[in-house]
């Protein structure tokens, strides 16, 4: 699939050799929407979209990671995956006005070089650190024991440090570009990883929804919380990963233009605006936010406001 700059909306397109080898032939200048120009629909709805990371994004991951410093005492298992999401999101959030300005005002190849670095990171950290946030809850609720043995923060560390790698290798092949079939790294990614979080948030709810029975009514209440927070992140997976799972395999369906213009861009601007999507979830499962008087909480998030028991910040985060 030749990587044209629908490149403005995502960077997951790239080059192949002989599309570039033609580039160097005819001399043809650079252009960030070389290829759809005329189609710039797409590219645009993914950009307005991202808009939200800029206005409630980047504050919200910010928010987060100011949370989560301040719990550091008490942290919850997998704080280390939010807190590592949280800065990736605010750094991709930062790049959007980037893209604008790019692609009205600098034209510029070397700036485009750092926005599909961004795009890249984007693409891989937030499937996987949303994986290990599913894998540290499937095992807390579905493998207790296993999970009080792996409870220390070492085996965390060396799995984010996995995946940053991953991460980082996978933005700067998409930088360098002209790898071949390059774009099925991601379909495959999404995929495994969207499998993967489906079944491992419904194995989760079937767990939690079998454990409430006679003679655990001690138990029910929390529980009861458990089932709604794992089910509402598993309808944000849903919205935000589904429609790129429906529509980037079925990529031979379109013609060359139309997926690169039009599929591409609109299934990675529900990926894009997960970026603000995560952090407000994550907010709003808090009793207290740093900076903020008690009284704001319920008016931000009147989803809990009815809630009037007290819990350790261990149990506040939506991840355990």
């Amino acid at each position: 699939m030749p990587e044209s700059a629908a490149m403005a909306a995502n960077a997951s397109w790239p080059t192949p050799v002989s599309a570039t080898a033609h580039l160097n032939l005819t001399g043809k200048a650079f252009s960030v929407f070389d290829g759809c120009d005329s189609q710039v629909e797409g590219i645009l709805f993914d950009l307005t979209l991202q808009c939200a990371n800029v206005v409630v994004g980047i504050p919200a991951n910010i928010l987060v990671i100011t949370v989560l410093v301040c719990n550091r005492k008490e942290p919850a298992t997998s704080d280390i995956y939010l807190g590592s999401l949280a800065f990736l999101d605010a750094y991709f959030g930062f790049m959007t006005p980037v893209s604008f300005l790019n692609l009205y005002l600098w034209q510029s190849k070397a700036v485009w070089s750092a926005l599909k670095f961004s795009y890249g990171v984007k693409d891989t950290s937030g499937p996987l650190f949303l994986s290990c946030i599913c894998l540290d809850r499937f095992l807390a609720v579905v493998f207790p024991l296993a999970f009080g043995h792996l409870k220390h923060v070492k085996y965390r560390l060396g799995l984010s440090a996995l995946v940053f790698g991953l991460t980082f290798a996978y933005s700067a092949a998409k930088v360098v570009g002209g790898l071949p079939d390059f774009e099925k790294v991601f379909t495959g990614e999404i995929l495994t990883t969207f499998t993967w979080m489906v079944v491992c948030n419904a194995s989760i709810l079937w767990a939690l929804k079998k454990s409430g029975g006679v003679g655990k009514d001690d138990m029910r209440p929390m529980k009861r919380k458990a089932f709604k927070i794992v089910l509402s992140l598993l309808c944000v997976v849903v919205a935000n990963y589904l429609p790129p799972v429906a529509l980037f395999p079925f990529e031979d369906y379109y013609s060359p233009d139309v997926f690169r213009c039009y599929v591409q861009p609109v299934g990675f601007a529900f990926l894009n605006i997960s970026s603000t999507i995560q952090p407000l979830v994550y907010l709003s499962r808090l009793k207290k936010l740093p900076f903020l008087p008690d009284a704001c909480v319920p008016k931000c998030c009147p989803c809990v406001a009815g809630d009037k028991d007290k819990t350790p910040p261990a149990t506040q985060n939506p991840s355990d």
